[in-house]
């Protein structure tokens, strides 16, 4: 029993000491990235507030456009690709996410939320954060461990800019293969998305959390029914998004090669539109949701306005994001049809706002806890319920360019 002790202690110790490396270098991902992310969300508060106090800055979104494409063109090289580049760094395609995406990216999507594009910022988040991981990468030898570093730095992103750390964890592990999550990369995907939020909260960075005031609903028929409803017109909506971004994308690559002429004209478009509406529609529009949430006052086609105008900015090569589009999107929907359902209109917009989430990302766990962090946990069957549904009616589409999992009757 010695001589067996003996011979598998360097074994144990061994692989304790990579576990707790692996640890450590996480929870440095994790406040690399709380730092970078609250950096980043103050400096997307500060340009909205600047262009919300001057909104003839919108004339300017054209000339905005072409300057990110010109900075891109000279600088950027294939920084370009954005999250792309994170999944070939999560499938072993490349060693890290180069260190210049962090300015490049942060300037335009600074720069774009000044002039008015309707875009998000999770997506710059994540990518920073990850690209934050890639310095600490270096240390450890093991592909796997590297790999899961990743994944913390994604948790990192996430949990930095939106404080739900239990949300950023299992965003992360849901994010890269259609279907599954990598379990694996449990703990440092905790231990990022702690450390992450943790860190932006010192720096000033407020989670987006609502007190609904409505009554937990009891599951009578009519609930379900209405609950029913709701979730598939949510994956709906999901999906929705998803095919006309990615739709857009190609299109506009095809009539409109130039990158320039793609960018410029849609700018204008997207300015004349703003000015009309009087820029509702433009930068995160976090008014529509803050309104959703309070059973404000709502036009009925909002929701369909934003998820139009974020695919046409995102599509034509704006950067920011589409998770915190996707949650306006979300509520806006949910409040247009509380109503009609029989559910209070808060509730209503909070379930959708989560169930949204759910069908852009194609993830279930993340929406289920950013509905419970954000909203509380009294209402968690109602979330589960709508998030699922909304899951399921997406059909396995994603904003994200998703690996599905291998069919195990395709070798049969």
């Amino acid at each position: 029993m010695k001589q067996q002790w003996t011979e598998k202690a360097p074994v144990w110790l061994a692989g304790a000491r990579r576990v707790l490396l692996l640890l450590a270098l996480s929870a440095a991902a994790g406040a690399v990235g709380g730092v970078l992310t609250a950096v980043f969300g103050h400096g997307v508060l500060a340009v909205t507030a600047l262009r919300e106090r001057w909104p003839l800055l919108l004339v300017l979104l054209p000339a905005g456009g072409a300057l990110i494409c010109a900075v891109y063109a000279r600088w950027g090289g294939e920084c370009g690709r954005g999250m792309a580049l994170v999944f070939d760094a999560a499938a072993g395609r490349r060693n890290n996410v180069p260190a210049r995406l962090i300015p490049l990216a942060v300037g335009a999507t600074w720069l774009g939320h000044l002039l008015g594009a309707s875009v998000g910022r999770e997506g710059v988040a994540v990518q920073i954060a990850a690209a934050g991981a890639g310095f600490l990468t270096p240390a450890l030898s093991c592909p796997k461990d590297r790999r899961q570093l990743l994944i913390a730095g994604v948790a990192a992103g996430f949990a930095g800019l939106f404080r739900t750390p239990l949300a950023a964890a299992f965003f992360a592990l849901e994010l890269f293969h259609t279907g599954v999550a990598q379990y694996d990369a449990l703990l440092p995907a905790v231990t990022a998305a702690l450390t992450a939020s943790a860190v932006s909260g010192a720096l000033g960075v407020s989670p987006a959390t609502a007190v609904l005031g409505a009554a937990v609903p009891a599951f009578t028929v009519e609930t379900l029914i209405a609950l029913v409803v709701l979730g598939a017109a949510c994956g709906l909506a999901g999906r929705l998004f998803v095919a006309l971004l990615h739709g857009l994308k190609d299109r506009f690559g095809r009539w409109m090669p130039n990158a320039y002429q793609r960018i410029i004209l849609v700018g204008a478009l997207v300015a004349l539109f703003g000015l009309a509406t009087g820029s509702r529609y433009n930068g995160l529009s976090e008014g529509l949701s803050a309104a959703a949430l309070a059973g404000g006052s709502l036009y009925a086609w909002d929701w369909l306005a934003k998820l139009c105008l974020t695919a046409v900015c995102l599509a034509a090569g704006f950067q920011g994001g589409e998770v915190a589009p996707l949650f306006t999107i979300g509520a806006c929907l949910g409040a247009v049809l509380a109503a009609p359902l029989g559910l209070p209109v808060p509730l209503g917009a909070a379930l959708a706002y989560a169930a949204v989430f759910a069908a852009g990302t194609n993830t279930l766990a993340a929406p289920l806890l950013v509905g419970l962090e954000l909203f509380g946990g009294e209402y968690f069957g109602s979330f589960f319920l709508v998030c699922v549904l909304a899951y399921a009616c997406n059909g396995g589409h994603s904003i994200y360019p998703q690996t599905p999992l291998p069919d195990p009757d395709a070798a049969d």
